[in-house]
């Protein structure tokens, strides 16, 4: 009799077992949204979540296992999801990558990228690239051994990830070498630019209102930050820009951002209505990190004729030129950079 009770109990336990779902759940709350949606997105998958008026949001998503981005309006990170996993996320917008928080079932995978996200962006510093080679080697291997002390510390790792981890590990040094090299070869190419006539902007619109032109600033250096607001590398500078900024207020320079957005990473029905938005989403970036300067928007993003006669193809791109209207620098170091303000002081500015 007992034996069979225990059979009978055995059973009821089983049945009473929840099936594996065949979707992800993803939940959480974020404080300081940047917009009222999330955006879960891959080569091949797209899907837009509502986030409600107090932070909240919660959805369901029929996806195939791997590693997604998800963007906010703002900014991005990467998060893993396949079936049955319930994931719940807290973030506070206004320090990104630094609030990261997911847990629930299945949300080992996801806390592992957001880590490597943050050492990485707190290691592999745009700085970087004014070390000398031996000590640029030395700052990588660092950063290659806070990943690999992550990696062996993380339990219930995705196999398919950990897998894309210890490969994209071995070549890591090599490519970042290799990435370093290629850079200090470019830097090379905007040589004969320097001491000539820079490319000039006409007629951009001011953020305050009003246009301005290359030509309003004669007679002082002008420091140019050329960005966008969906670009990471760019925003990290902006801090830095802004302390640069406060210690020469008052001094012979003036300093200007010039945005290339042009809709990437904003909603709309038609190009017109993307480019609207990406407007009002460069506004409202300014309005929000307090930038200081002189706040443009590039006439034809990266087809301008100033972005162009630079050779610009990636950003953020830092610019001096000289008050007579002269390139003193095409490829300037960046506002994270020491090296920015020794050139200032060799300048006298």
């Amino acid at each position: 009799m007992k034996k069979l009770l225990f059979i009978t109990l055995a059973i009821a336990l089983v049945a009473c077992k929840e099936a594996p779902k065949d979707y992800a759940t993803f939940s959480g709350t974020i404080i300081n949204k940047n917009s009222d949606s999330l955006m879960v997105r891959s080569r091949t998958y797209t899907k837009t979540i509502k986030v409600n008026e107090d932070g909240t949001f919660s959805d369901t998503l029929k996806v195939e296992a791997g590693v997604y981005n998800l963007f906010d309006g703002v900014e991005s990170t990467y998060l893993f999801l396949k079936d049955d996993v319930d994931i719940n996320l807290t973030l506070d917008a206004k320090e990104f990558d630094e609030t990261i928080t997911f847990t629930g079932k299945g949300s080992e995978t996801s806390t592992y990228l957001a880590k490597k996200a943050l050492i990485q962006e707190k290691g592999l510093t745009p700085d970087l690239l004014d070390l000398d080679e031996e000590a640029f080697k030395a700052k990588v291997a660092g950063v290659h051994q806070s990943f690999t002390e992550l990696f062996e510390s993380t339990k219930n790792l995705d196999s398919t990830v950990a897998a894309k981890e210890k490969e994209s590990f071995s070549k890591m040094q090599e490519g970042l070498l290799n990435m370093y090299k290629q850079q200090k070869a470019m830097a090379s190419q905007y040589d004969d630019l320097v001491g000539k006539p820079s490319p000039t902007f006409v007629n951009y619109e001011n953020y305050k209102g009003g246009t301005t032109s290359l030509s309003d600033l004669k007679g002082k250096y002008v420091y140019i930050d050329v960005w966008a607001t969906w670009c990471g590398p760019c925003k990290r500078e902006i801090p830095f820009l802004k302390e640069v900024e406060a210690k020469y207020h008052g001094k012979n320079i003036e300093f200007v951002s010039i945005s290339v957005d042009e809709g990437r990473g904003f909603k709309g029905d038609t190009p017109e209505a993307k480019k609207a938005a990406s407007k009002e989403g460069w506004k409202k970036m300014i309005a929000e990190r307090d930038m200081g300067g002189i706040q443009l928007l590039s006439d034809k993003a990266w087809q301008s004729d100033f972005v162009q006669g630079y050779k610009i193809m990636g950003i953020p791109r830092f610019i001096l030129i000289d008050p007579e209207g002269n390139v003193v620098d095409a490829n300037a170091p960046r506002p994270s950079s020491p090296k920015l303000i020794e050139l200032f002081e060799e300048l006298k500015i």
